[in-house]
């Protein structure tokens, strides 16, 4: 498939109301099996456009626009933007879409949140996908991550003039930035940073959801007990060269829990939707 025909199927971005504002997503339609994916910190649904295309014609494909800094409506002030209040809007999502049985997907942070609805049960979920992914002590992950988070205590104003540095291409490769995440997907990562530089609303949720995180380091190390008891398939994939998410990790994952399964992708970082999408749907679709 050309890249002019990827962009002419592309599925239409959709809008919903939910608890803590307008959420936008993808959703390719149809009858087959749902597959729900969740991006990371400051990236959107068009992370898994690529996957998207691989999977559509036997699946229907839901990839919403989660507000990790790369939204485009501001949240409602009393949101909760801590990550367990971005997993609840997850279920919420979920509920609103009257979804069940479906494979969820996620990889970043969006694998965290996977993780969080696991141990709170899960009840729409009918097996899941971890994709080289936040885990364990690893949160923030790695130098991207600690770099990120740190740059979340400076107040929303100085956050935007510090994230003004990613319009330039030489810095959002630098391993305390994209570099690391991903080895082809530069076009991306220069979009995805657009609403936090153009605006102030976003910078603000952006600034809440860091500062969550920096308040719960541990969130991951907990949610990794209640991993044992999910009982459902669920597949592990992670990036052999990944130089931010511990490949360790993803061996560690499998084996916590009882229908796990961990396969491993060559020749790419943390962003294998970017990096390896044809092989990513391929082990997604035999999940």
């Amino acid at each position: 498939m050309t890249p002019t025909d990827t962009i002419r199927n592309a599925p239409e971005t959709r809008r919903i109301e939910l608890s803590a504002g307008t959420v936008e997503y993808v959703d390719t339609g149809g009858d087959g099996p749902v597959v729900v994916m969740l991006h990371g910190l400051l990236m959107d649904a068009s992370l898994w456009e690529d996957v998207i295309v691989e999977l559509e014609s036997d699946h229907r494909c839901i990839a919403p626009t989660l507000p990790l800094g790369a939204h485009r409506h501001g949240m409602r002030e009393d949101a909760d933007l801590s990550v367990l209040g971005i997993a609840s809007l997850v279920a919420e999502f979920l509920g609103r879409l009257d979804l069940d049985d479906v494979t969820l997907v996620g990889t970043d942070t969006g694998g965290a949140l996977v993780q969080l609805l696991m141990g709170g049960g899960a009840a729409r979920v009918g097996r899941v996908v971890l994709v080289s992914c936040d885990a364990f002590d690893n949160f923030p992950p790695g130098l991207t991550g600690k770099a990120l988070v740190l740059s979340g205590k400076l107040p929303p104003a100085l956050f935007g003039l510090f994230m003004q540095q990613m319009r330039l291409r030489l810095v959002r490769r630098l391993p305390i930035a994209f570099g690391w995440l991903t080895m082809r997907g530069d076009r991306a990562t220069a979009r995805w940073v657009k609403p936090v530089l153009k605006q102030a609303e976003i910078r603000r949720d952006t600034v809440r959801v860091l500062r969550s995180i920096a308040a719960e380091r541990n969130l991951m190390v907990e949610a990794a007990q209640q991993l044992p008891s999910f009982d459902r398939p669920a597949l592990v994939v992670w990036a052999t060269q990944d130089r931010v998410m511990p490949p360790e990790h993803g061996r560690r994952l499998a084996d916590l829990l009882p229908h796990g399964r961990l396969v491993e992708i060559a020749d790419s970082y943390t962003l294998i939707p970017l990096d390896q999408p044809g092989r990513l749907a391929e082990v997604i679709r035999a999940a």
